[in-house]
């Protein structure tokens, strides 16, 4: 249904829930501002424009999506591909691929694709996100320890070596200034909870610097005074050749936002009962993400920590998410000058602590211990998007776990010979006299009974069993009563069977066909070349069939 939440839970809005929401809107904005500026200067750009990120797409997210608390803006996962794409292709190829992305996901959303993220692998998913947050914090290293060095790499070898060609321009004051800024992170959180702790250790870590006079650099050091103003929008400037470059780029940042909203709604959805549109949310984000760039910002989506702090500040409407991006934008207008002081040992701190969450790498130690095949595919995802891009990650990843998935469908499925009698065991119906239903398969009868889906992964073995009767039987049946799917190239292997055994005098009779491979063997055509006379509602009937069809062919 595409129907924001803003529009359903308006209708029975109150007064206490409108302060509830006012209240965690100011403190989610405030949470949000440090987030807003420090990803932007990880991913190469302007901290003001992260900034804008927050104010348009978190107010368009939160007015226009599915999910009743979502927070949304520039977050972490995205750091890594935005750093690629400016390194790359400057900033217009950003906003290019930016509005690109965005208009992906509007089509993911009308398409109804929103439930699709379930079928993303858990091994594929967690391989991902830690090698995202290690990315991301090797990125924070250069601000960290005050590295003298400008547009360090994207590779990450090459970033690496870079890194280590400068460690002779190591800043002592920036490392202990990033590192002290890392213990008021951690320790903050067991003295209040009421005041987060990014907002406590980024005013701690400034008042530090302009007190102690470090000599460290800021945000006004590198990038200059932000501006106190909104942008007009305007669209990117591109040429049709780096649009097409830029293709990848946008299918990537469609496809992180996509997972990453639809996941931080499933989060949100389980803390408060709730239940979100997933169209709904994906054509919201990709509204979001073009006003996003139509403003000079950067990709934006749910973002799971800020709408966790939401949910505990006692947001339960999306007034709480325009409230946040109100407040942001009053923060932007009104102070913005005073962020040209903030130190970026600081904000690398505060983007390493985010860097490590975000990796999960618990769950990424645990999951080692998974089955080896799992384990092999969330190891070699994590490597490929640490080491080649994260497109070439989640894309190869993908594939092998769909590799595995035939792998263990064929498995399954199995193709199996009936003997001359066979039972029900005791879940059988009884006959008339009482007795235990047991049939017995005629002289020049073979029954093969096919277990689970038929698809590709098991055409194969289908063939190899039936090749390994070396007897023609006069009837053959095909029982079919498990299997709940059948594919086009299980039908092939099923035509070929039938052309085969008709030119050597076999009848093939099929019995106990489920709706699904009933439907697909007469949409091609296959049901009409057996014969609907040779279909049968179960293997009884078709056995009947066959000892009628034996006897005529006796009496002649």
């Amino acid at each position: 249904m595409l129907v924001p939440k803003l529009v359903t839970t308006l209708k029975t809005y109150t007064r206490q829930q409108f302060y509830a929401d006012l209240v965690a809107g100011v403190i989610v904005g405030v949470v949000a501002l440090p987030l807003a500026i420090a990803f932007a200067i990880a991913s190469g750009v302007t901290p003001d424009r992260g900034l804008y990120t927050a104010v348009i797409a978190g107010f368009l997210i939160s007015a226009l999506g599915g999910s009743r608390v979502q927070i949304g803006g520039p977050t972490g996962a995205f750091v890594v591909i935005v750093y690629g794409i400016v390194q790359q292709h400057g900033v217009d190829g950003l906003l290019a691929a930016t509005l690109m992305a965005g208009c992906l996901l509007i089509a993911l959303g009308l398409a109804k694709l929103g439930g699709a993220i379930k079928f993303i692998p858990f091994p594929v998913v967690t391989g991902f996100t830690a090698a995202i947050g290690a990315l991301i914090a090797i990125q924070q290293l250069r601000d960290a320890f005050g590295l003298r060095m400008d547009n360090p790499p994207a590779d990450l070898v090459e970033r690496l070596a870079a890194y280590a060609a400068h460690a002779g321009t190591l800043n002592p004051q920036a490392a202990a200034l990033a590192g002290a800024t890392l213990l008021v992170l951690l320790l903050w959180p067991h003295l209040s909870r009421r005041i987060p702790a990014p907002l406590v250790a980024l005013l701690v870590g400034t008042a530090a610097a302009q007190l102690l006079h470090l000599e460290v650099e800021t945000i006004g050091s590198r990038f200059g005074a932000i501006p106190a103003t909104l942008p007009t929008p305007v669209l990117p400037s591109v040429s049709f050749a780096e649009l097409r470059e830029l293709v990848g780029p946008a299918f990537a940042i469609a496809a992180l936002g996509a997972i990453e909203s639809l996941l931080s709604a499933v989060v949100a959805d389980g803390m408060i009962g709730g239940r979100h549109r997933s169209n709904m949310e994906l054509v919201a984000q990709g509204i979001a993400n073009i006003a996003s760039s139509l403003f000079g910002g950067m990709p934006a989506t749910g973002a799971i920590a800020r709408t966790a702090t939401n949910i505990k500040s006692g947001g339960r409407t999306p007034v709480a998410g325009l409230v946040h991006a109100l407040t942001l934008l009053l923060i932007t207008l009104f102070f913005g000058r005073w962020a040209e002081v903030i130190p970026l040992a600081v904000l690398a701190a505060i983007v390493l602590l985010v860097a490590l969450r975000l990796s999960e790498w618990r769950t990424f130690l645990h999951e080692l211990r998974a089955p080896r095949s799992d384990a092999a595919v969330m190891v070699a995802t994590f490597l490929l998007t640490l080491l080649v891009d994260l497109t070439v990650g989640i894309g190869v990843g993908m594939v092998l776990a769909a590799f595995l998935f035939m792998k263990r469908m064929a498995e399954v499925t199995n193709v199996t010979v009936v003997r001359q009698e066979f039972d029900e065991g005791s879940a059988a119906p009884a006959d008339e006299r009482g007795a235990i239903y047991r049939r017995r398969i005629p002289a020049g009868v073979e029954v093969y009974e096919i277990n689970g889906p038929f698809f590709f992964g098991a055409a194969e073995k289908f063939k190899q069993t039936l090749g390994e009767v070396s007897r023609r039987p006069k009837v053959l049946i095909i029982r079919m009563r498990n299997v709940p799917a059948i594919d086009s190239t299980a039908m092939h292997a099923l035509k070929d069977l039938v052309g085969r055994t008709r030119r050597e005098g076999t009848l093939v009779l099929l019995s106990d066909v489920r709706a699904q491979p009933l439907l697909a063997l007469e949409r091609s055509g296959l049901l009409a070349e057996i014969g609907g006379d040779n279909l049968f509602g179960d293997v009884d009937q078709a056995l009947e069939a066959a000892e009628r069809r034996l006897g005529t062919t006796d009496s002649r």
